[in-house]
């Protein structure tokens, strides 16, 4: 079977269809091509599934504390794992139900099966052809497993078999302390199971800034065994998985794979683009208009390895599906990088990290949560934000934290790092009191100590009343 449409579109996930959703304003003439399974990895192993057991693990780690806020009795309570587990396939079920709408009719528009790209205007796909004006690529990313540890497939869980589980046991090791293996681990602690945490790298969730490193291990430590900088081995043995680092060594039931996630380019094809590809299989690509090189075809999502981000892959297949039906190239700027881990304290970075060379001679105001008033009274009292901005005239240009709520907080100061505002410009916002953003004015007011003076008649200039209570 030969096909010839104006666009084709391979793979239906976030950026997939976000790119189906532009395409379809322009023409009739397309094919959605898709390799099994379908609903997309956010709303079918990642985001929606991750946060549906956070928010379980949270809701019985709270339980821990009703005792200091002098609610008796909860030490009778107990997490029961099948219930939760049940919870979030049933969740995960509507939200992937709710995703599988955005197909619905397209008929023989849509295609299930795998395509590799032959050329820049055609793709083979299962041994059918499919020509194309432009083909825009959006097959997504898998959890990378080391080979090694393959053999250990019943004892051996990824975010994509984690919530297939209809119970877990009592001991779990979390191999890869990124933004998931944080979010798991916590979320496991906190369900009963012993965690034991590794990763080879000195700083956990993508953390750059040194201090924000430190407050997170800080708060993390009390509630699972943190292991940094290990380079791990693992071996069955009787009763479990051993896994080995340095001397020193700890048996589990079951290990979860966190390592990160590699791009599914590996037999898509793109060698025959005739374009450079880096050591990862990946050609250059134009982050404003999605397009690689001067080809026709578009490269979206998790899969060109640029921001892996549920936002950022539906802004791509936007980019890409508008650049698919223009004669001519549009580029559009992106937004504010901003990324979140929903642990406890919640990590953030807003705009440039502590590791932007921009922010060699910056301005740094910070805030410890442990001693701020509305951060004690709900018994969240434990993290740091810390805020950067230039040192002439205080405009903002990022931030990292550890800190409660910073999921708010991260959208507060993405808001105000894209309307290129200053420190005093944020100041002269109202921060009410008592909530948790007044920790990021204690912040400001820190840096604006090292500016210029405003006005007199400017209410950004309200200094601190240097007191717990009222801060």
């Amino acid at each position: 079977m030969n096909t010839k449409v104006d666009v084709a579109i391979v793979g239906a996930g976030t950026a997939g269809l976000a790119a189906l959703r532009d395409v379809r304003r322009q023409t009739d003439n397309f094919v959605l091509i898709n390799k099994p399974p379908y609903g997309t990895t956010c709303a079918r192993v990642g985001c929606m599934p991750s946060k549906t057991l956070i928010a379980a693990a949270n809701a019985f780690h709270a339980t821990t504390l009703l005792d200091t806020f002098g609610v008796r009795g909860a030490a009778q309570l107990e997490a029961d794992i099948p219930a939760v587990l049940e919870r979030v396939r049933a969740l995960r079920g509507d939200f992937v139900a709710s995703v599988l709408k955005s197909t619905e009719g397209l008929g023989q528009r849509s295609i299930e099966g795998h395509a590799r790209l032959d050329g820049e205007h055609r793709l083979i796909v299962d041994g059918n052809v499919i020509e194309a004006d432009q083909i825009i690529l959006a097959p997504g990313s898998s959890p990378v497993v080391p080979k090694p540890w393959r053999a250990f497939s019943d004892r051996l869980l990824t975010t994509d078999t984690l919530f297939e589980q209809t119970n877990l046991p009592a001991r779990i090791g979390v191999i890869g302390l990124g933004a998931i293996g944080v979010e798991m681990a916590q979320a496991l602690s906190r369900l009963g199971i012993e965690v034991h945490g590794f990763d080879g790298a000195e700083q956990m969730a993508g953390t750059t800034d040194a201090k924000i490193a430190k407050a997170l291990h800080s708060a993390l430590s009390r509630e699972f065994a943190i292991h940094l900088g290990a380079d791990v081995d693992l071996a069955e043995v009787e009763g479990g998985i051993e896994i080995k680092w340095g001397q020193d060594r700890v048996v589990v039931d079951k290990v979860l794979v966190a390592v990160g996630r590699r791009q599914n380019v590996q037999d898509i094809g793109l060698e025959t683009l005739g374009v450079p590809l880096d050591d990862k299989g990946l050609p250059e690509i134009d982050p404003q208009t999605m397009r690689i090189g001067t080809t026709s075809v578009l490269l979206a999502g998790d899969a060109n390895g640029q921001n892996a981000l549920l936002h950022e892959g539906s802004d791509e297949g936007h980019i890409a599906g508008l650049n698919a039906t223009s004669d001519t190239p549009i580029k559009l700027d992106r937004r504010t990088p901003m990324s979140i881990t929903f642990s406890s304290p919640q990590v953030a970075s807003v705009g440039k990290r502590a590791d932007h060379p921009e922010l060699e001679d910056c301005l740094v105001g910070e805030v410890d949560f442990s001693a701020q008033g509305r951060a004690r009274v709900i018994q969240k009292n434990e993290g740091l934000l810390r805020i950067y901005a230039t040192r002439g005239d205080g405009r903002l240009l990022g931030a990292e934290m550890a800190a409660p709520a910073a999921e708010h907080l991260a959208h507060l100061l993405a808001l105000a790092i894209d309307q290129n505002l200053t420190v005093y410009d944020l100041l002269r916002i109202p921060f009410y009191h008592p909530t948790l953003e007044e920790g990021m004015r204690t912040a400001l007011r820190e840096i604006a100590r090292e500016l210029p003076k405003c006005s007199v008649s400017d209410l950004a200039g309200c200094a601190a009343l240097e007191t717990a209570a009222l801060e």
